[in-house]
């Protein structure tokens, strides 16, 4: 037994005692924190502490004899190596939305027993689902309890990274356009108060970022707006004096961190409350007085954000173009290096993060890069570290040929980038190529679409997903999520996916979305080609009323090595050429030398 999973063995026993002394039958850690974020502080990473799975979603489940992590098929290969030899076990699920781990409990904890879950990080819709699955079976819910804080003695604090202004002019409307627009809709819901606890939307709203969430330039607070004023609940120390100063000439008044519960213990009994049962903790819900009146509803800034203005969008083409140069700046080099220097995954990650930093108004990347050769390709979230990775070109030649899948992006000031190319190390087989080809067939198929104003977005999935199903092939993930503005890499409410359509869904102008189809053989290898894409009004439509189409706004050549073109059709050459030549066009300017090179031999009509 090796020394990680001895330590999680032993921190399982430690929690097992605790459950013990509390007289709790299970422990529920979801992969959340107060505010149901994706990307997680140190704080409240214990899901990843007490089962050794470092995948960005997952649920683990403790009770006094058995541990479970329910996690989707984006993670399964990870999933069963990160926990071997832990004693905790993966029941695969098959989508992240999944909530097999309710009925799981329901089924598994005996009549009576107590199941612990801290009401703190535990959603208010997931915990009116769960409350209801075990009340069935005569499970009681504890949700009063932060067990980690017992049991975790050297737990993380709280992030500290100052807050700072998101200014003009690529923050393109303003602090009091913002707030005005969601005092609008409080006042269309009878609301007098709006509490907001999704960083991503506070960020939005006060044009404020922070770096307290990695990937992500966002900061830990609350936001309770009124009528006519706003409280920002953020950690002591985190707003300099001139940020404090330009917050109270828009009435945003600053209070601790942790004092968010007590104002809305304190509304008045006449308040009438709007918050979005998705994006609050049960925590928070039950602090409101129970003379308040409550309205569920989607946050406003949800639908907003969503939305980019016509200057957001020409900062975000800007920011496509720079992220587009710092791309054939790397793979100049990488194609010139192969086989002539040492590179693995891990180099991929450092060279191709270091030319996006040369780039203007850079500020981080948006995700950790995921650089898959071959077999770990065929993992959409793997991630190499220096204990486990790949190798792909010696100062002596190849390591080995295959597939290499590069999914990578960038936070820049003026908008927030991710892109995913497969390339060919080497020469790719007649079954790589069918795939691929495949895959790009479902990547132009819906970037080409039109389609009615307004239509839910899950029902774009298989538009992608048809050339695939064709051959009987299918991928596990959603084909498309939403993209921020400076923002969160992942934002809704808009999903190009299986989900079932739910009317925040549908497709308004303005909506900066992924299209990311993919095809995974474990073992083997993985395909994924992702652009983002922006909803613009079409020509299209009449008497049928107004249509969208995409315009695509990644700029990056799609390798045509891989192709085998007897699976291509004359319209989608044409369509390839189209956004080779768009390419060639936008990034020539900016590149030069090598770069501009490999520019030219990649864009080169088929």
């Amino acid at each position: 037994m090796d020394t990680r999973t001895a330590s999680i063995r032993q921190r399982l026993t430690e929690l097992r005692e605790a459950l013990t002394r509390h007289g709790l039958g299970a422990l529920l850690l979801p992969s959340a924190d107060p505010h149901l974020s994706e990307y997680l502080p140190e704080r409240w990473q214990g899901r990843v502490r007490y089962s050794g799975f470092t995948g960005s979603m997952g649920t683990l489940v403790v009770t006094t004899e058995r541990a479970v992590v329910f996690a989707d098929s984006r993670y399964w290969v990870q999933a069963e190596a990160e926990l071997a030899g832990t004693g905790v076990e993966l029941f695969k699920i098959p989508t992240g939305a999944a909530t097999h781990h309710l009925n799981w409990l329901a089924e598994n904890l005996p009549r009576g027993a107590t199941l612990a879950v801290d009401g703190a990080v535990l959603g208010l819709a997931s915990a009116k689902a769960l409350a209801d699955t075990l009340a069935a079976k005569g499970i009681v819910l504890r949700t009063d309890l932060d067990l980690l804080d017992e049991v975790w003695a050297d737990r993380p604090a709280l992030p500290t990274a100052p807050v700072y202004e998101h200014r003009a002019p690529h923050a393109a409307v303003s602090r009091a356009a913002k707030l005005a627009n969601v005092r609008q809709a409080m006042l269309q819901h009878g609301a007098s108060h709006h509490f907001v606890s999704t960083v991503d939307d506070i960020a939005w709203i006060t044009n404020l970022r922070g770096a307290d969430v990695d990937y992500n330039p966002v900061f830990l607070a609350h936001l309770l707006i009124g009528a006519e004023r706003a409280t920002l609940f953020v950690g002591a120390g985190k707003v300099d004096g001139d940020v404090a100063a330009a917050l109270a000439a828009d009435n945003i008044t600053l209070a601790p961190y942790d004092a968010a519960s007590s104002h809305l213990a304190h509304l008045p009994a006449h308040a009438v409350l709007l918050v979005d049962p998705r994006r609050i903790t049960l925590g928070f819900r039950q602090a409101v007085p129970a003379a308040v009146k409550v309205i569920e509803a989607i946050n406003p800034s949800t639908l907003a954000k969503s939305r980019k203005t016509a200057d957001e969008a020409a900062f975000i083409r800007r920011a496509m173009e720079v992220d587009g140069a710092a791309m054939c700046a790397f793979y100049a080099w990488f194609e010139a290096a192969l086989g002539r220097e040492a590179i693995t995954e891990l180099t991929i990650d450092e060279r191709l993060s270091a030319e996006r930093t040369r780039q203007p108004d850079y500020v981080s990347l948006s995700f950790p890069t995921i650089a898959g050769f071959n077999a770990n390709g065929a993992m959409p979230h793997y991630r190499a570290t220096d204990e486990s990775h790949a190798v792909i070109s010696t100062p002596h030649g190849l390591a080995a040929e295959g597939l290499l899948l590069i999914d990578s992006g960038a936070q820049y000031l003026g908008g927030t980038t991710d892109i995913t190319r497969v390339w060919p190390i080497g020469m790719p087989s007649a079954a790589q190529k069918a795939d691929y080809t495949r895959v790009l067939k479902g990547t132009l198929a819906l970037s080409r679409t039109r389609f009615p104003l307004g239509t839910l977005a899950p029902m774009l999935d298989s538009i992608a997903r048809a050339p695939l199903w064709e051959a009987g092939l299918n991928y596990g993930h959603g084909t498309g999520h939403g993209v921020g503005y400076f923002l969160n890499v992942h934002e809704g409410p808009q999903s190009i996916s299986p989900a079932i359509p739910e009317p925040q869904m549908a497709m308004q102008p303005g909506m900066v979305t992924s299209i990311e189809p993919g095809l995974y053989r474990p073992g083997r290898w993985g395909i994924r080609i992702e652009n983002l894409v922006l909803n613009v009004a079409s020509a299209a439509g009449d008497e049928f009323g107004e249509f969208l189409e995409f315009e695509t706004l990644t700029l990056c050549p799609i390798d045509t090595r891989c192709i085998d073109f007897s699976l291509l059709r004359d319209d989608e050459r044409a369509c390839l050429n189209a956004y080779h030549a768009e390419v060639r066009r936008r990034l020539a300017p900016r590149v030069t030398g090598a770069a501009r090179d490999w520019l030219e031999a990649r864009t080169q009509p088929i």
